[in-house]
């Protein structure tokens, strides 16, 4: 049995006529009057009544239709479905980000990749740069967000966010009412920072920042997250550099400061395994560019 035979079946179904579904189907009658017997004798039922003057659909062939019918729409939407995923539009992607994207560029993604690719469901986790890079070798993740830059060969990577430093100070700070701040002010004070080895680029910046005023910055007090930073700043734990968006995280006993000298930008950048073939990840990719474009006009 082919998928043709029940086509035909279906439309004779249809038109209760030999030369108007002949028509329809763009063959000649006798050919197809020859497929409905041979799907007849492969069965083992008759479908139709024949008579000179109509054609009828027996009481199996009646329920054969229904099944047919079911089966041709089930067809229809595994092509459908076959062609959304060739095109990026359907599937599951596991997307991981560093805290401090979900302050800046993050949330826009998301609407835009959501409200145009909306059959694509994405399972978010909010990582380290150092674990997005170790679930991506496990294969446990399909695009990052980190903060550059990456060694591994075995990725792809592309800057797609720049922002400024900041320095976040104690509210009860002595420099708390100044409109910014000079690193040099800050030679002498304990300092909050995360562990090197989660985010190598952005650790880097800040150390060289300090040493560029001409000290090396006391660590007080690490920590993995910066909203857990932000925290022990405000707890008069010490200051800390962090990044300008993260003045989005609006939290009691923290003023944040623009800095004197000129920094360099923190960048964040997105991250997948190299010559990735999935079309749903070469989706949110390209979207992602889109998205960055948009941002930056």
């Amino acid at each position: 049995m082919e998928l043709r035979h029940l086509r035909y079946f279906v439309t004779l179904a249809e038109e209760l006529h030999f030369g108007k579904a002949a028509e329809k189907l763009h063959i000649a009658q006798p050919p197809l009057s020859q497929q409905i017997r041979q799907l007849e004798q492969e069965l083992g039922f008759e479908l139709f009544h024949r008579t000179k003057r109509n054609v009828q659909l027996t009481e199996a062939g009646q329920v054969f239709l229904v099944e047919v019918q079911q089966i041709l729409q089930q067809l229809q939407q595994a092509v459908q479905i076959g062609r959304q995923t060739n095109r990026g539009e359907m599937g599951q992607l596991v997307v991981g980000f560093v805290s401090t994207a979900a302050y800046n560029i993050l949330p826009i993604i998301l609407k835009y990749f959501r409200s145009r690719v909306p059959g694509v469901s994405l399972e978010l986790h909010e990582l380290t740069t150092d674990q997005q890079l170790e679930w991506l070798r496990e294969g446990r993740m399909d695009v990052g967000f980190i903060r550059p830059p990456v060694e591994d060969k075995t990725f792809s990577w592309e800057i797609i966010f720049q922002e400024s430093l900041i320095v976040a100070l104690p509210e009860t700070h002595w420099l708390a009412n100044q409109s910014d701040v000079s690193l040099t002010s800050l030679a002498n004070e304990p300092f909050i920072l995360f562990p090197r080895k989660l985010a190598p680029g952005l650790y880097d910046l800040i150390i060289s920042l300090c040493q560029q005023a001409g000290f090396s910055p006391s660590v007080a007090q690490e920590a993995i997250q910066m909203q857990t930073i932000v925290s022990l700043v405000a707890g008069e734990m010490g200051v800390a550099i962090a990044p300008e968006s993260l003045q989005n995280l609006q939290r009691t006993g923290v003023v944040y400061k623009n800095i004197q000298e000129s920094t360099p930008k923190a960048a964040i950048a997105m991250i997948c395994r190299k010559n990735e073939k999935s079309p749903t990840v070469q989706r949110f990719l390209e979207t992602v560019r889109q998205t960055t474009q948009l941002w930056s006009i």
